[in-house]
This record gives C-alpha cells, sequence and structure tokens, in this order.
C-alpha cells in the first residue's frame, strides 16, 4: 500500500515538471492522473487498491456515528423510562482479530458506544469481557458486534 502511495505522489510531482504547472491546482491534477494510471495498473499488484482502504475508513466512521446515535437514543429512553426494568451483564466476546492496534479499536469503538464498556481483555487477546447496560440475548450482542464494529476493522485491516 505505501508504494502505491508514494508512486502516486511521484506520478504528481513528474506531471507537474511534465505540465511546467507547480501550483496546488498542478499538483492535484497530477495525483488525480497518477491515480488513474495506478488504477490502470492495478493487476501487476499482489494486494488491494490503497484507495479501498480509505473507503473501508471511512465506511467504518460513519458505521460508528451509525452506532452511536442507535445506542444513545436506546440509553436515553432506558433513562426516561420512570420504571428502570434493567438487565444488565457481563458477556464474552472472542474475535477475529489478532494484532493488538485492531483489538485495541475494536475495544475503544464498543467503550465509546453508550451502554457498552470493555471491562477486560484475555492473556491470549481472543476474547473481550463486555459489560451492557441492558440487552435480551449474548447472541444477539455478539453477532450484532461481531456484524458491525468487528467485520469493518477487519475490511479496513486485511489486504
Amino acid at each position: 500500500m505505501a508504494l502505491q502511495i508514494l508512486l502516486n505522489f511521484f506520478l504528481a510531482f513528474v506531471w507537474m515538471f511534465m505540465t511546467v504547472s507547480f501550483s496546488p491546482s498542478g499538483f492535484a491534477i497530477g495525483f488525480l492522473v497518477g491515480l488513474g494510471i495506478i488504477v490502470l495498473m492495478r493487476r501487476f499488484f499482489s494486494y488491494r487498491l490503497y484507495t479501498s482502504r480509505g473507503w473501508a475508513v471511512i465506511s467504518l466512521f460513519f458505521l460508528f456515528l451509525k452506532e452511536l446515535f442507535k445506542s444513545s437514543m436506546q440509553v436515553l429512553f432506558i433513562v426516561i423510562k420512570p420504571k428502570m426494568k434493567l438487565k444488565p451483564a457481563i458477556f464474552e466476546l472472542e474475535t477475529e482479530l489478532t494484532e493488538d492496534w485492531e483489538i485495541t479499536l475494536l475495544s475503544a469503538l464498543i467503550t465509546l458506544t453508550p451502554g457498552t464498556l470493555v471491562v477486560g481483555i484475555s492473556d491470549d487477546q481472543k476474547r473481550l469481557y463486555i459489560h451492557a447496560l441492558d440487552f435480551d440475548d449474548i447472541e444477539d450482542a455478539v453477532n450484532s458486534i461481531k456484524d458491525t464494529f468487528e467485520r469493518a476493522i477487519l475490511e479496513v485491516s486485511r489486504p
């Protein structure tokens, strides 16, 4: 991925020198031309284009915003109810993530979402222990996290 970014910058500078346009707009046009050349040459790279990873990061960000809004509304409704019938629990989530930064990001996303908190990580870093403020089914909670945050992090981090 870093090779593709460096190649794109190199092609942008080559474009600037070829057109004798040393302005930010000349660089931007060269960057887009370089990106087009890299897209045309993508079959020569053994890994996916760096732009797809950028889209995955943007997708993860908007997924987090959506989950943040949903869980904030759930916590708001719990707080304004006159009778709180909460079912708090701590459950275990076994993760497929292997890198330290992936596990840290998943833990942060879970903790930043209202109503959930990562209270511990196993020594082998395969299991997260999560406290949920109110939920009905452990399977639904685990599958929800796996289908949203974990899948999005895998799209960002895996080639």
